[in-house]
């Protein structure tokens, strides 16, 4: 009797310890409440447009606003933070060096120094498995676009493309370093922001305009092998937008580029003035990007 009352203790000792051990697995594997859509980039990832009378504005109608409404129906906790800086080109998302107006101005986040190093703190202070499903980037068209005033910008454009294949893998890298088990991440390819300048009054040439376009298939070659190497799925944005595309087509009344209509629709670069050559997408533009997103995210994991 007295053998048979011990094994039951010691059975319900068992048993309680069992309990926790299976509690504690369950509250380690189990999804916090509150989870994270982090977001970094530049004036595209803030949904940047012009005002009619042509001043640039953040709204809430970018492709991160769209991605992020579309995630919020597998995730009504979730959460949106986005560190995006307009202006910002790779190495100043890197290191914090350059684009120091816009940042100052727009009060983008570079506290520990930069974009990156901002976005790095906040996942690794939300590191529990599953608390950031989503982490998104564009960055990139701001080492070419910068060099669209020049005359001759294939000097200009071979140094963006330089600190492209430079910055992308370490910025890349730090982020899936960073964030939590569990993080899917996306990237996008760029669409050649020069081709409406042919509507703005700039003087521009043929040869300008094949180098942009040159630079801009050498930049996205670039992204889509890195963001295979660091396991970040692509948004192809330069397909969606025919960026490559230099067919004729119909086009009111006349025949023009492929990729120069499809800029014309989806962005505000071929505008009259006061907007005049401004290379950001409209709404539409922002949820052709968003879609390219969700195709490269999939379906994250609940």
């Amino acid at each position: 009797m007295k053998r048979t009352r011990l094994l039951a203790v010691a059975a319900g000792v068992v048993l309680l310890a069992l309990c926790g051990v299976l509690a504690a697995a369950v509250t380690a594997g189990s999804p916090p409440d509150t989870r994270y859509y982090v977001a970094l980039g530049d004036s595209l990832s803030t949904g940047s447009q012009p005002t009619p009378l042509g001043q640039g504005i953040e709204t809430h109608s970018g492709y991160v606003d769209d991605v992020y409404s579309a995630e919020q129906s597998q995730f009504p906790g979730l959460r949106l933070v986005d560190f995006g800086c307009p202006g910002d080109t790779t190495t100043s998302l890197l290191t914090g060096v350059g684009n120091y107006s816009l940042a100052r101005g727009l009060h983008c986040d570079r506290s520990n120094g930069s974009q990156l190093a901002a976005a790095v703190a906040f996942l690794r202070a939300h590191h529990r498995p599953g608390q950031v499903p989503l982490v998104t980037i564009d960055i990139g068209i701001n080492d070419l676009n910068r060099c669209a005033s020049l005359l001759e910008p294939e000097r200009c454009l071979l140094a963006g493309e330089s600190a492209l294949e430079q910055n992308l893998p370490r910025i890349l890298q730090r982020l899936r370093a960073a964030a939590p088990r569990g993080t899917v991440f996306a990237a996008m390819t760029l669409y050649d922001t020069y081709l409406g300048k042919r509507y703005s009054p700039d003087h521009i040439t043929a040869t300008a305009a094949e180098s942009f376009l040159s630079a801009y298939r050498a930049a996205n070659r670039t992204i889509a092998a890195d963001d295979a190497a660091a396991a970040f799925g692509t948004a192809d944005v330069a397909d969606a937008f025919d960026t490559y595309n230099t067919a004729q087509v119909a086009w009111h009344g006349t025949l023009a580029p492929a990729n120069l209509v499809r800029a014309c629709s989806l962005t505000w670069s071929c505008s009259p003035p006061p907007i005049y050559h401004n290379i950001h997408p409209d709404n539409r533009g922002y949820r052709v990007i968003a879609r390219m997103y969700e195709l490269a995210i999939g379906k994250l994991r609940s």
